[in-house]
């Protein structure tokens, strides 16, 4: 007890409430150190004035994606929901109950369908947020899903990855996920329809060993980490110390795995020109809707 608190006579206190502060109010820059304003962060679609891109979630990248943010969220079918019986410190049906309170999702993978620059598309998003974005059945089954949607609207898909890998709680099965959704890719391909991967932070383990790496075109945003294995792991194996910036989305550009590093607010502009090309839309009608936000 300090002082002032000795003079103040008992019950005072409680008259003048404590303040309650937002707790996410001011958001620190993985880049600089410095301390941005939330505000601040949503109007510039969660990068900060040192160009870190902070991870976002489902709801957020079809709103940043689709015109207008206007989309038709696509129905996911269910996954057993613990085929293993899984536990270490914790059950997996808990940890699910948890990550479902947290992200207000299913699982870790949603998909949409909408217009980006009116070209109708198929969107799915890995949201990092759910238990790292880790593949389960779940994952597997949207990405499934959402290829299907696609080849029945004759519409292009693009998926935003980002991954801890495959989900350990459901052992081989999630495993198996790799082959199914390469599958599902090809399904895509022998309706000639495009599959474009955008790459975000991080995208690594399984996930990268499948349908990250499946696209036709590959996309990823400044700064984000793109590997299977971890640096550590492989620095201990090869006994080397590892280039910098090694497993970064301008390095893997640099070495011809990604095509192209876009910021996050050309994304949407970037995929209609090369969807466009892709599905051969009109020359004239795609610039024409390209231009418009610059005039603007």
């Amino acid at each position: 007890m300090n002082w002032l608190e000795k003079l103040t006579r008992p019950g005072v206190k409680k008259i003048f409430s404590k303040r309650e502060t937002p707790e996410n109010l001011w958001v620190k820059c993985p880049k600089s150190g410095e301390m941005v304003f939330h505000k601040d962060l949503e109007a510039s679609m969660y990068v900060t004035p040192s160009g870190a891109h902070l991870r976002i979630g489902a709801e957020q990248r079809f709103a940043y994606t689709f015109d207008n943010a206007e989309y038709e969220l696509l129905p996911m079918p269910e996954a057993p929901r613990d085929p293993l019986k899984f536990r270490d410190d914790k059950k997996y049906v808990d940890r699910l109950k948890a990550a479902r309170a947290k992200t207000g999702a299913q699982d870790a993978m949603q998909a949409a369908a909408g217009r980006i620059y009116g070209l109708e598309t198929v969107v799915a998003v890995q949201d990092f947020a759910f238990m790292g974005g880790s593949m389960g059945m779940a994952v597997g089954e949207s990405f499934i899903a959402a290829a299907e949607a696609a080849v029945q609207r004759r519409a292009p898909l693009v998926c935003f990855t980002a991954a801890g890998g495959a989900r350990m709680q459901e052992g081989a099965l999630s495993l198996m996920q790799m082959p199914r959704t390469t599958l599902a890719v090809q399904r895509l391909k022998e309706a000639r329809l495009p599959y474009i991967v955008v790459l975000t932070d991080p995208t690594t383990g399984g996930v990268t060993a499948s349908y990250a790496m499946l696209g036709d075109v590959h996309l990823a945003e400044p700064g984000a980490l793109i590997a299977f294995a971890g640096a550590r792991v492989i620095e201990q194996t090869i006994r080397e110390k590892l280039p910098e910036g090694f497993q970064r989305a301008e390095y893997l550009r640099d070495k011809g795995m990604v095509d192209a590093v876009v910021p996050r607010q050309d994304l949407p502009a970037t995929l209609a020109s090369i969807l466009g090309v892709l599905m051969k839309r009109r020359p004239s009608e795609l610039q024409k809707r390209l231009s418009a936000p610059q005039a603007a």
